[in-house]
């Protein structure tokens, strides 16, 4: 089977996030198809409504709502999202935090770059990973990655 698109969720409160995501996104080589969420309820309602499971999450570890550890572990526990990468995002983490992060389950952690010209490089790096693991059916459970 031949993947044309990635299905790509990103959420974020702060809508200038969103913006550069999205732009981002839309400038890569591989097509993508994007939702984008405000807050972490509105993110884990989808979720559990939605027959059809995106592939890619970008999350921002200080989201409003549920935190972003709970959404992890809700996510890791339920057979439906296997296939689905999570990628945490934030300005500023410590040690702890990033322990947690990954003791929750995430598969990229990546520190917030604060220029366009880094963002784009390092959203570039980890999308061209998640579509090598997904076009290649890779174990994504052995997909971890800090940027």
């Amino acid at each position: 089977m031949t993947k044309e698109y990635l299905n790509v969720i990103l959420a974020d409160a702060d809508e200038g996030n969103l913006i550069l995501l999205e732009r981002i996104l839309q400038d890569f080589k591989i097509p993508s198809k994007i939702k984008t969420f405000t807050t972490s309820n509105q993110l884990m309602d989808y979720l559990r409504q939605n027959i059809m499971v995106e592939e890619v999450l970008f999350m921002d570890y200080r989201i409003p709502g549920k935190t972003c550890l709970d959404c992890l572990s809700e996510i890791k526990s339920n057979p439906k999202f296997d296939h689905l990468t999570t990628i945490i995002y934030s300005e500023n983490l410590s040690a702890a935090e990033e322990e947690e992060i990954f003791v929750a389950g995430t598969n990229v952690l990546m520190k917030k770059p604060d220029n366009y010209k880094d963002m784009k490089k390092s959203v570039t790096d980890i999308i061209s990973v998640t579509w090598q693991y997904h076009t290649a059916g890779l174990n994504k459970n052995n997909f971890i990655m800090k940027v």
